[in-house]
């Protein structure tokens, strides 16, 4: 693994991060309906919703798009164990088809939070999808039903996933700091 200026340990590469992405849109494509609308959950969910939802359109499958702005880890480490909403949808999501797409599954108290308000505000069906998956210790709420890459149980940065609001936009997923749940 190399390592970056910043100490930052590279763990998944740029070009293995876009393989994931396009396979992960293949895999999708062909189940997803005409009247779905990806709705990214933000901050973190931006970069990877972006990807997948262009590669979804080379596949000629585009799709309508939307954000819910939750979080539960603030400046920590850890997740608090609580999801703040800060902004919800901004149209109206009844009797189509949401897919809810995140950056990493960890405790999993967002991806259940979003589950939660899009199947209340009327959604006919949901499905989620998440570039990485990391294990945990005890079982989880939901689990996603799409996953593009299963990641190890590390504090992860880049690809949208942040310190302290630091590193999200680098264009590879790197390990900061110890294994941590």
């Amino acid at each position: 693994m190399a390592e970056t200026p910043g100490g930052i340990e590279v763990l998944l590469p740029a070009d293995e991060v876009a393989a994931k992405v396009k396979d992960l849109a293949a895999r999708l494509a062909p189940v997803l309906p005409d009247d779905t609308v990806a709705i990214t959950l933000l901050l973190g969910g931006l970069w990877f919703a972006a990807d997948l939802t262009r590669a979804l359109a080379d596949l000629g499958r585009p799709v309508a798009f939307d954000a819910l702005w939750l979080s539960s880890y603030g400046d920590a480490r850890t997740s608090t164990g609580l999801c703040a909403v800060h902004a919800g949808l901004q149209r109206p999501i009844g009797g189509r088809h949401a897919l809810i797409i995140d950056d990493v599954f960890d405790s999993g108290a967002s991806l259940a939070q979003a589950v939660g308000s899009i199947r209340n505000a009327g959604a006919r069906a949901v499905t989620t999808a998440v570039f990485a998956r990391k294990p945990w210790p005890s079982p989880r709420e939901l689990a996603p039903d799409h996953v593009a890459w299963e990641a190890p149980a590390r504090f992860l940065v880049g690809y949208g996933m942040d310190a302290a609001g630091e590193w999200r936009g680098l264009p590879y997923v790197g390990v900061l700091g110890e294994a941590t749940r």
